[in-house]
């Protein structure tokens, strides 16, 4: 986008709800305010401000717990799997990594992050009862608006993705503070915006981030970028295959779904008044409200995704966004467990930890939420198609199959009846 796009659609959110500037400037006041109250509680608790909940609890959860779920964005589920069988799969695609030693990953000269879908483990975890009746539980999450969306949160879908095997003291850049699922079309698309329309009306604490309104049909990713999940994840997630404790290669993530949301749509209307360097820089009245400027704050970068041909995810900084403070509220899941799963919302700021100092691997499953609604259930016909040819999902790269690699796997794999028809095959 050009800088004069960036001001015309800042000019075109403020002319589409009333009283704008002075609602919004209440609303960021506010929202300043409250940030620094979450943020001393996260800063005190660190990882046990996460939720931590058992697998044979969903059901029986009380509504105070599932606020809380709900408000922090992010929390472990412990015992999706037993152990022994979790511990089996990792043996699994070690086994396939030895056996196939050019294996596609990151970095090229010692791959860890892999490049690979359709190993026989990953194939029998997402296919696992209890996956599957966990990430419906958390489709459940959500609710329908009065726009009565075409959303089945009781029938979840399959979105195939990677799996990782970290090694210890290998430092990791690739994930900084970030937003999966797009950048500036939260603001720049109609139907996504209106999942935020609350904040936007000045109303931010009316905001509810499991509102189905907006969400189906959005467009949430450039056409055509790699790498970017064109679909509706509910949560982002994954299967813990190892012990693995914070500051060993684990994710990390803002912790409060409310207060980060509304900050981060409001951000791009507000400049400051003083230098960065001013111990006041932070206060709400050396903010002011702009609409001359031609920065898109906070997003210009992640805006401008794909002019070269590549993805750019939504990240953030001190210098993005300042008040989010982030080297005290990102925060390191707790220690998991194979068998364990964590998620995360799909508008949780999270990040993966540079460093690992454990003395083993950190790996991981990569298996988020998706409900079945037309978009998804489009991606996953093609998906299935390409899976039976061996080839990469419809979000990755093409141009290769993984039927050449030793010890692949198959559709055939598949034997729950629920596992397939979440596939697509029954």
């Amino acid at each position: 986008m050009s800088i004069d796009s960036f001001l015309q659609l800042k000019q075109e959110i403020a002319q589409s709800y009333p009283e704008f500037q002075t609602k919004a400037t209440q609303a960021w006041s506010e929202i300043l305010e409250e940030m620094a109250r979450v943020i001393q509680s996260i800063a005190e608790q660190g990882s046990n401000y996460l939720p931590i909940i058992e697998y044979s609890e969903l059901a029986s959860l009380s509504a105070d717990r599932v606020a809380e779920l709900r408000r922090k964005g992010s929390f472990v589920v412990r015992n999706v799997v037993p152990r022994d069988e979790a511990v089996g799969w990792k043996s699994g695609l070690d086994k396939f990594v030895s056996n196939n030693p050019n294996v596609e990953g990151t970095p090229a000269n010692n791959p860890q992050y892999f490049q690979i879908f359709h190993t026989k483990p990953q194939i029998l975890a997402r296919s696992h009862p209890n996956v599957l009746k966990t990430q419906t539980w958390c489709n459940n999450l959500y609710t329908h608006s009065s726009d009565n969306e075409p959303v089945d949160l009781n029938t979840p879908l399959t979105y195939i993705d990677r799996f990782r095997i970290r090694q210890p003291g290998v430092a990791w850049g690739a994930h900084p503070p970030h937003i999966d699922g797009g950048s500036i079309e939260r603001w720049q698309d109609s139907r996504f915006r209106s999942c935020f329309e609350s904040i936007l009306k000045g109303d931010w604490r009316k905001h509810n981030p499991y509102s189905l309104k907006g969400r189906i049909g959005a467009r949430i990713s450039t056409k055509g970028l790699p790498n970017q999940a064109s679909i509706f994840r509910t949560f982002q997630g994954w299967l813990a295959l190892s012990d693995t404790a914070p500051r060993e290669g684990t994710l990390k993530v803002f912790p409060d779904i409310l207060i980060s949301t509304s900050y981060i749509m409001l951000r791009p209307f507000f400049s400051p008044t003083v230098d960065a360097s001013d111990p006041a820089y932070l206060a709400a009245e050396n903010w002011k409200f702009d609409l001359s400027d031609h920065t898109f704050h906070g997003v210009s970068q992640a805006a401008n995704a794909g002019v070269s041909g590549a993805a750019r995810p939504f990240e953030f900084s001190d210098s993005t966004h300042p008040h989010m403070k982030l080297d005290q509220t990102m925060i390191s899941v707790p220690a998991v467990h194979p068998g364990d799963m964590v998620f995360w919302q799909c508008d949780v700021v999270h990040a993966v930890e540079k460093e690992h100092i454990g003395k083993e691997d950190s790996s991981v499953m990569y298996i988020p939420a998706v409900p079945d609604c037309p978009q998804n259930a489009e991606y996953i016909k093609e998906q299935l198609q390409l899976f039976l040819r061996g080839c990469p999902p419809p979000d990755f790269p093409q141009g290769r199959t993984e039927n050449d690699y030793a010890l692949h796997g198959t559709v055939q794999d598949i034997v729950n009846p629920a596992g397939r028809k979440a596939l697509g095959v029954a």
